[in-house]
């Protein structure tokens, strides 16, 4: 019975560390990070924040990774709108659960 109920604790406490929505796209091993932002926003009742981050390497580099962490470990989510892995820029859409804030950590390697 007891082993039962630790088994039962532990997969609760997985669960709700993985409901946390972190974008990762391409990879950081063996690349450098040229670009790091912490986007946060308040939350306001009842409504979604938005919030739209943009990244143009100057030196027209390729990006070969994109990650953005949910910070808080909400159920917001991030999407990339734009550009990305390939491409010399990128477009992160960040959107918060309704009534919740966004705290987000974005980085990207080249």
């Amino acid at each position: 019975m007891r082993l039962l109920l630790l088994l039962s604790l532990v997969f609760l406490i997985c669960m709700t560390q993985s409901w946390a929505t972190d974008l990762t796209i391409g990879t950081s091993y063996n690349t450098r990070l040229v670009w790091q932002q912490k986007s946060e926003y308040m939350a306001i009742p009842f409504k979604k924040r938005v919030k739209e981050v943009f990244y143009a390497d100057p030196g027209q580099q390729i990006i070969k990774g994109v990650i953005a962490r949910d910070l808080d470990k909400t159920l917001s989510s991030a999407t990339v709108t734009a550009g990305g892995v390939g491409s010399s820029f990128v477009n992160i859409r960040l959107k918060s659960e309704r009534g919740g804030s966004l705290n987000y950590q974005i980085d990207i390697y080249v």
